[in-house]
């Protein structure tokens, strides 16, 4: 059992150190704590879209096996237009 600091906070333990979690209230009053992981509305889309994830799955494998190949920078394309 825990109770509340005076700040209204409860230790749930160090193996939870640096991780989120959404907190709802159940109806019957329960406390339901589920770990999250938060990413930026800019990115959203990828996660959203199974053929990019599908496609992005498949280049990471290919990486790793060594399949890729260097085709030149894309510095070209920064919004800068920085290039090395």
């Amino acid at each position: 059992m825990r109770q509340p600091d005076s700040a209204g906070r409860i230790i749930i333990g160090r193996q939870y150190r640096d991780k989120q979690f959404a907190i709802e209230e159940l109806p019957n009053g329960d406390i339901l704590l589920q770990p999250v992981v938060v990413r930026h509305e800019r990115e959203a889309w990828l996660y959203e879209d199974p053929e990019i994830m599908a496609a992005l799955d498949r280049a990471l494998e290919q990486s790793a096996n060594g399949e890729g190949q260097y085709i030149g920078s894309f510095a070209q394309y920064l919004s800068g237009g920085e290039e090395d």
